[in-house]
């Protein structure tokens, strides 16, 4: 599966969606910016999108109100490890409530992973950081041997970008 993105102003990128009914895309703002975001199998809509391959997904865009982007960049060496972890984890994400959707995306033309998770809201969003299974889910990054700890795996710091899902009218 593959995933794009593309930025722009919000009512733009509505009226692609809106325009593609039969597409899985989701329009997405925060106060900076607008993303359209656009899984399929076949070729994308967009001019010059982000690339990415869809390396584990769970759950669907639907009822989605909020996401965050957590934007990781990789070497190239330590590109299998980190793809290790994430097509190991728990999936204890997946019960929480208010959970919509995640999918970690492989970049094919950047260095730059994303962890995409969709929530029904922020409140959602916020009670699974503050839970036991965000806490288990980020144990190792803390460990002495985790992931985190290991030689030449991030090329640069991590950062999140969270935007908000506007219900249609």
């Amino acid at each position: 599966m593959k995933f794009y993105m593309t930025s722009g102003t919000y009512e733009y990128l509505k009226k692609i969606e809106e325009k593609h009914p039969n597409e899985t895309m989701l329009t997405m703002q925060n106060p900076d910016t607008a993303l359209l975001i656009h899984e399929t199998s076949g070729a994308t809509l967009f001019k010059e999108p982000r690339k990415y391959e869809v390396i584990d997904s769970s759950g669907t865009f639907d009822n989605a109100g909020f996401a965050v982007l957590n934007n990781i960049p990789v070497t190239d060496e330590g590109r299998p490890l980190f793809e290790h972890r994430f097509k190991n984890r728990a999936g204890l994400i997946e019960n929480e409530p208010g959970f919509a959707a995640i999918r970690v995306l492989r970049p094919l033309e950047s260095n730059t992973y994303i962890i995409l998770t969709l929530w029904n809201d922020e409140k959602s969003y916020r009670d699974w950081q503050g839970s036991k299974a965000f806490e288990k889910a980020h144990v190792k990054q803390e460990a002495e041997s985790g992931i985190d700890k290991q030689p030449h795996i991030f090329s640069s710091p991590s950062y999140a970008a969270k935007y908000y899902i506007p219900e249609d009218e």
